[in-house]
């Protein structure tokens, strides 16, 4: 008898793959090759944009971020293409106006996006409202995500309830985004099986395996019920990266909520990948040996932010205080309100961390913090307290939807570009530039023609 709930799979080597070890340098010619192949794997999507992939396209590659998802829709036709999107964010680290959240995530849908997994740094849904139903009116699966983390205030009745806040704005499926390795394998049981019993929805468990539980979590994830789970193909899985492909296949086989997908045809599309870590960790000169990291279970910072962090005071001559910073994290992260350290949070209560142990606690302030602990990019999960209350002390606080203040953009922002010399961007252009103005006008004196040229050549 045919297996009538097998385990679907999310395959992330086409975006958090590569972005979690190698620097989100993944070219487009790199995944051409194997497209087709991965076509017909049977997987429930293929997570191949969105994230950091958008930046790294324009900044590091030189790549259209919109060619590239036509390009690989043009490849995949069965299988549909997943995005990952910063809900008011969009894909940078400001809130932006409705009008440009929507027509991204519209264009996105016409470009070739099928699944859109929307999350909030904050699990504030009021900050994917718009985006939400903009993916649905535009014909997406729209997958809302729980940003999971740990504090006291922090408990899977929050997180159910922020479940069941997703599904009354539409969501088709609801994601559980473990994106440091800290979901345990028995929480998971309990908060999949809350899901699966009072939701009745489809789960998706997404986790990191920064900490090394990720495996034994998605086991347990599933043995309560999980409808879908995400994995790499195996050169770009563990570290930082999500549990093998391969590997939970294996695990499956023959067992009631089996994959039905077969491994064999697996291990040529694998081959390929391993080749490609290789030629970009020589190319790029990338460090893709990446170890799991449990100090994660102690400090709650993700993996990549840990070296980078090493880097960053070693730069400042100041490797000496880094034991120190690793204690200051999660003194900054309780003082303003314990948020998920997702980005763009991680980045913000990062860099105010290393600023208190270089230069003396809350010397030096970033407006970006101020702004967190103010309610500018939403509703933190606990009160701000601490040296931070003193801080903000004559801050005006926001207590409503942050991106209300914020007036239409789209026609603005096409008129910026037309006086930059392009009067006829289009739409996805426009996009761009909103999202990543100097990158874009970078890439667009390389790849497009300037009005000014334009005009002197017809002359001519």
């Amino acid at each position: 008898m045919a297996n009538k709930r097998p385990v679907r799979i999310v395959e992330t080597v086409l975006r958090d793959g590569h972005q979690s070890l190698a620097a989100t340098r993944m070219r487009t010619s790199d995944m051409i090759p194997v497209l087709e192949q991965m076509d017909e794997i049977g997987y429930f999507s293929l997570e191949a944009w969105g994230g950091a992939t958008f930046d790294a396209c324009l900044r590091f590659l030189d790549e259209d971020p919109w060619e590239r998802l036509r390009i690989l829709k043009k490849y995949v036709k069965k299988t549909p293409l997943q995005m990952l999107l910063r809900g008011q964010n969009v894909l940078g680290y400001n809130h932006y106006a409705d009008d440009v959240v929507t027509e991204f995530v519209t264009r996105a849908v016409d470009n070739g996006i099928g699944v859109m997994r929307i999350f909030d740094a904050l699990n504030d849904v009021r900050n994917l409202d718009v985006s939400m139903r903009a993916a649905k009116r535009a014909g997406a699966h729209v997958q809302g995500a729980i940003v999971y983390t740990i504090s006291p205030y922090h408990t899977i009745d929050s997180f159910v309830q922020v479940a069941k806040d997703l599904v009354d704005l539409g969501a088709d499926s609801v994601c559980i985004k473990d994106m440091a390795g800290l979901l345990s394998p028995y929480v998971a049981y309990n908060l999949v099986k809350r899901l699966k019993t009072e939701l009745g929805v489809i789960v998706d468990v997404h986790c990191h395996y920064t900490s090394g539980m990720a495996s034994m979590t998605y086991l347990k994830a599933i043995e309560a019920g999980a409808d879908i789970v995400d994995c790499a193909l195996s050169p770009f899985a563990l570290g930082t990266s999500q549990p093998a492909t391969e590997a939970l296949v294996a695990a499956l086989e023959g067992q009631p909520r089996d994959t039905g997908i077969d491994k064999e045809k697996l291990y040529p599309i694998a081959d390929h990948f391993r080749v490609v870590k290789k030629e970009l960790a020589k190319v790029f000169k990338l460090d893709t040996a990446i170890d799991i990291d449990t100090k994660v279970l102690t400090f709650q910072i993700p993996g990549g932010m840990l070296s980078n962090f090493l880097n960053q005071m070693k730069q400042q001559g100041k490797a000496d205080k880094y034991a120190e910073l690793l204690e200051e994290m999660p003194r900054v992260r309780a003082e303003v309100g314990y948020p998920p350290l997702v980005t763009p949070t991680s980045q913000i209560v990062g860099s105010m961390a290393a600023f208190n142990v270089i230069c003396g606690r809350y010397k030096v302030v970033p407006q970006e913090i101020k702004d967190l602990a103010r309610g500018a990019y939403g509703r933190t999960p606990a009160p701000i307290n601490g040296a931070m209350r003193e801080v903000i002390a004559d801050a005006k606080m926001i207590e409503h939807r942050p991106a209300d203040d914020i007036p239409p953009q789209m026609v603005s922002l096409g008129l910026m570009l037309a006086s930059k010399g392009y009067p006829d961007a289009s739409p996805e252009d426009v996009l761009t530039y909103a999202l990543f103005p100097e990158v874009a006008l970078k890439f667009f004196g390389t790849h497009r023609e300037p009005m000014e040229k334009q005009a002197l050549e017809f002359t001519e």
